[in-house]
């Protein structure tokens, strides 16, 4: 039987000033197709966890391990793990000025596959998705995320999984901020990544039900004070939408 795609087993995790333990004993496998989301109240860890999964400087890992197709990655620095096909799609994207949007998806496929396609290459190749993401054909052009609203960072953030093809999609949040239907436009556009990349594993991470609704996750954790305390699928983030976190937090 092959190894599952990715895994977490017993992560501890610590910021690495102040050495305050945020992450107390993660344990999640995500297997190939699989879409899984990670609930949790404010403060629980979930974007400490995005982070940490992606090799922020921020923290420091104190116990435990992440796999990736078997392999060990935990000491792996970011740049490694996003080639490696590891993708994340930030809550709060950051702009850079005097880059456009296609120019960074260039440098950025060419980072990850070693493939240096010419701006006109690329142009044709994002157009369908820009369609797809109901994207104004000019916003290749724009430099990244200045002035995007939040449902333009959003999109732009799904249109970057598109283009380089990640193996494992970890999504931080990329319903904050979002009206209903910019919603609909990024939760279509997660599905229609994965119709293309079927074996890609999702892990979506998320304060509300609502992005589930569009997305149907295969499992559904719930992460409470660094620990993830239950899993289960859609019928346990409906009774997190109606019950709310309060049980869980007194079993954690």
């Amino acid at each position: 039987m092959s190894a599952p795609l990715f895994e977490i087993e017993g992560l501890h995790a610590a910021t690495a000033e102040g050495n305050i333990e945020i992450l107390r004993g993660v344990d999640l496998t995500v297997h190939e197709g699989e879409l899984h989301a990670l609930m949790g109240p404010n403060g629980s860890g979930k974007s400490t966890l995005a982070s940490v999964l992606l090799g922020s400087p921020e923290y420091e890992i104190t116990a435990g391990s992440i796999r990736f197709r078997g392999e060990d990655i935990t000491e792996w620095d970011p740049d490694i793990r996003g080639k490696a096909g590891i993708f994340l799609a930030f809550q709060y994207p950051q702009e850079i000025p005097g880059v456009s949007v296609i120019n960074f998806l260039r440098q950025a496929l060419s980072a990850r596959k070693g493939i240096d396609l010419s701006v006109l290459e690329l142009r044709l190749a994002i157009m369908e998705w820009m369609e797809r993401l109901e994207m104004d054909p000019s916003f290749g052009e724009r430099y990244l995320n200045e002035g995007f609203s939040g449902g333009e960072k959003k999109r732009n953030e799904i249109l970057q999984m598109a283009i380089l093809e990640p193996e494992m999609a970890i999504l931080d949040e990329t319903d904050s901020g979002l009206d209903i239907d910019a919603l609909r436009v990024v939760s279509s556009g997660v599905q229609e990544v994965r119709k293309d990349r079927e074996q890609m594993g999702v892990l979506a991470i998320t304060h509300y039900q609502r992005l589930l609704d569009e997305l149907r996750p295969d499992h559904v954790h719930v992460i409470v004070d660094g620990r993830i305390v239950e899993s289960g699928g859609m019928e346990l983030a409906e009774d997190l939408e109606k019950n709310g976190y309060e049980r869980f937090e007194v079993k954690a």
